[in-house]
């Protein structure tokens, strides 16, 4: 009890130094000490009061309270604080002139700030405090108690400006605090229910839409948290109740072995301290060392073995049991009574069972984050593979390789790279990341990087993060840069190499074992993809182009020619239709025969295709004919165009077995809006003049407005 009460009384003078402090600086302000206060050796007294509260006042400032603490050792601490912050202010008060110190209101203006920010039970007393020291300083300065309306008028300034930021201030403070504790409280509620539901909800099935993995993860953490937590509290409830316990803890070992910190606790002791814990300590050091069961059966150790207390507390038994996960000590086990009562072998059985079922719940939830981990990355793995399912063409492919990839792993930089086998080249096709711009287009041969080997042997590289670094992937030239985890997965279908699938992060361990078999199969979807795509654009060039001269067929123009037709008059602009057929055509296949005459079908179209601008149109419109669609072109400008590419046609000199031959084109141009505003009626009238050129000799262009004129002073 001695011991106890000696405990208390320590703690109690270093709890509360400033309030000593504070007073004794009162006694001697009353006194009078602290005026005209000089640095001789004869005022020590002053001077080490002085420097006292000076200290008190810094460590308040920098060092603070400990967390944790009841609110009524809170509210002591904040008038502690106050208390020390007005007896500076008094002191400074009466150094430069006591009662008629023009610092006077600096004692006003300390109290309204603690008033203001502190609650109305420690801005009372504070009022009274400053009220004391005032009165301190009028008895100190000679003036009570004879000269009572100066002190009088000073208190009075005091309690006005305490129950002006009393009620102004620190009433608006008060509501607002009241309101953020209540608004916090809500939200720590809903979030822990949250957290215990979202368990449940994240295990049935998923929505289709994205959700945030970090969301969910924090969320299922917290849940397991307070899962655990819940179990590991009731086991040591059920343990005290039942064994009649001062204290039962749970304390866990850091990753190091060093150091023990309370995990869980229900103890009927004020001593204990939840601050780490030496692993060799006491009592605990013989269970963490000796990895046994530790039973003190008698009482003469008290509480100095127990290092869990912080102070001087009744033990008349303990039992510490190690907790072991397979043959890795995690914890332990503590158990202490007051009374002189040993723990019986029963007992002892009772808390080893308790640590198997402490384990059994922090198990479960490993389990349980395991199946939520396992059951994500499933579900990332099919929204890959449902993404590459709708990919059609090449462009389409490449974007979601990389979407889907970024379902399976983090990465900062990623690229497509196809083979060219009968040129012997790789094609970076598509790069995402820094430098993409300059990588996408490049091509190089087989060398001694990555993506060469990758294809040649079809399996991927490195074999791990610790050769990504400085790694030749492309060329030397073409290094990346900054990476410390890197893959290089290879594009296969039927043991064909198709190109490789680069993926690359700035951090390490990005790409593990399991990462990169998922992404091996995403690579393997994405290479038929690739194929697929291929087929898709071969099998769209069929439907849409003329196999002989590879330009677009007469379907493909009709359709080109209505969107352009309406953009022409939805932006009030001109357009321009010409029909072409090549002269005499029939003589050029009697003459020289049809394999002849698809050179001169194909150089025709040559010639037309390398002549229009990329907004215009050039078709293989049937037979021998073509059309050309001129967008933004009149009447005249279509009419020069025709000349230069009629000129270039019969400058073409044709071979063959029976000799060198040239061929001429009739051309004839109907234009929009002035020869018509539908589709059908310009392509009529344009073959109208084109009609007309052959007939008025071939080789020529003719407009169909100039047609029009000369039919009518032909009639005329």
């Amino acid at each position: 009890m001695l011991a106890r009460a000696f405990f208390h009384l320590r703690r109690f003078l270093l709890d509360r130094f400033g309030f000593l402090v504070a007073t004794g600086v009162a006694y001697l302000i009353a006194l009078g000490r602290f005026a005209g206060l000089e640095l001789t050796r004869e005022r020590w007294l002053e001077l080490a009061a002085a420097g006292a509260l000076a200290l008190a006042l810094v460590v308040r400032a920098l060092v603070g309270r400990p967390e944790g603490r009841s609110g009524l050792v809170r509210a002591a601490d904040r008038t502690e604080a106050g208390v020390v912050l007005l007896a500076a202010a008094y002191v400074a008060i009466q150094l430069t002139g006591g009662p008629r110190s023009p610092l006077q209101p600096v004692a006003y203006v300390a109290l309204a700030y603690l008033v203001g920010f502190n609650e109305r039970a420690v801005g009372a007393l504070l009022t009274l405090a400053a009220i004391a020291l005032q009165a301190a300083v009028h008895l100190g300065g000679g003036e009570l108690p004879g000269q009572l309306w100066p002190f009088a008028v000073r208190a009075g300034f005091i309690l006005a400006f305490s129950l002006a930021y009393l009620v102004l201030l620190q009433g608006e403070v008060a509501r607002r605090r009241r309101e953020h504790q209540k608004q916090i409280a809500a939200e720590i509620r809903a979030m822990r229910e949250e957290a215990r539901d979202f368990r449940l909800i994240s295990s049935a099935l998923s929505s289709p839409e994205r959700r945030d993995r970090g969301e969910e993860e924090a969320k299922l953490a917290q849940g397991a948290v307070e899962s655990i937590h819940q179990g590991l509290f009731f086991v040591l409830e059920l343990l005290k109740k039942s064994l009649d316990l001062q204290t039962c803890v749970l304390l866990w070992l850091d990753d190091q072995g060093e150091q023990l910190r309370i995990k869980e606790l229900v103890t009927d002791s004020t001593m204990v301290t939840e601050v780490p814990i030496p692993a060799q300590a006491g009592a605990l050091g013989g269970v963490v060392k000796n990895r046994i069961l530790l039973n003190l059966r008698t009482a003469r150790h008290g509480s100095r073995a127990i290092p869990y207390y912080g102070g001087p507390e009744r033990v008349g038994a303990f039992v510490g049991v190690p907790v072991f996960e397979g043959s890795h000590l995690r914890g332990v086990l503590c158990a202490d009574r007051r009374e002189d009562r040993p723990f019986t072998p029963a007992e002892e059985s009772l808390m080893v069972e308790a640590t198997r079922q402490v384990l059994r719940s922090i198990q479960a939830e490993r389990v349980f984050a395991a199946v939520e981990r396992s059951k994500y990355e499933h579900e990332r793995f099919y929204r890959a593979s449902t993404m590459l399912n709708s990919a059609l063409t090449l462009s389409q492919v490449y974007e979601t390789a990389f979407a889907a990839a970024r379902e399976i792993a983090s990465f900062d930089f990623g690229a497509i790279t196809l083979y060219d086998r009968q040129r012997g080249k790789h094609v970076i096709c598509r790069v995402q990341g820094e430098g993409g711009e300059k990588l996408e287009g490049q091509e190089f041969g087989d060398n001694a990087g990555l993506v060469a080997m990758v294809v040649k042997n079809k399996h991927f590289l490195p074999a791990g993060d610790d050769r990504a670094k400085d790694a030749v992937v492309f060329t030397r030239k073409l290094r990346l840069r900054g990476i410390e985890s890197l893959v290089v997965l290879p594009l296969s279908v039927q043991e064909n190499g198709l190109g490789t699938f680069v993926l690359a992060a700035r951090s390490s361990g990005r790409f593990s074992k399991k990462t990169r078999e998922m992404l091996g199969v995403i690579s393997n979807q994405v290479a038929v993809s690739i194929e697929n795509a291929k087929m898709y654009k071969r099998m769209e060039e069929m439907a849409t182009t003329d196999g002989l001269t590879s330009l677009p067929n007469h379907r493909t123009f009709q359709a080109r020619m209505a969107e352009m037709l309406a953009r022409a008059e939805r932006h009030g602009k001109t357009l321009s239709v010409v029909l072409t057929d090549i002269d005499k055509f029939k003589s050029v296949n009697d003459t020289y025969g049809h394999p002849v005459g698809d050179v001169v079908l194909k150089r025709v179209a040559k010639v037309l295709a390398d002549q229009v601008r990329k907004v215009d149109h050039v078709a293989r419109y049937g037979g021998e004919e073509f059309v050309m669609v001129l967008e933004e072109t009149d009447a005249r400008g279509a009419h020069l165009f025709c000349e230069r590419v009629r000129q270039e046609v019969a400058a073409q000199l044709l071979t063959s077995d029976k000799g060198s031959f040239r061929v001429t084109l009739s051309l004839g141009i109907a234009s929009y809006p002035g020869d018509g505003r539908e589709q059908k009626l310009l392509i009529e009238r344009a073959d109208q003049a084109l009609y007309a050129a052959k007939q008025g000799g071939r080789n020529r262009t003719v407009l169909y407005a100039e047609m029009l004129k000369s039919g009518r002073a032909a009639s005329g």
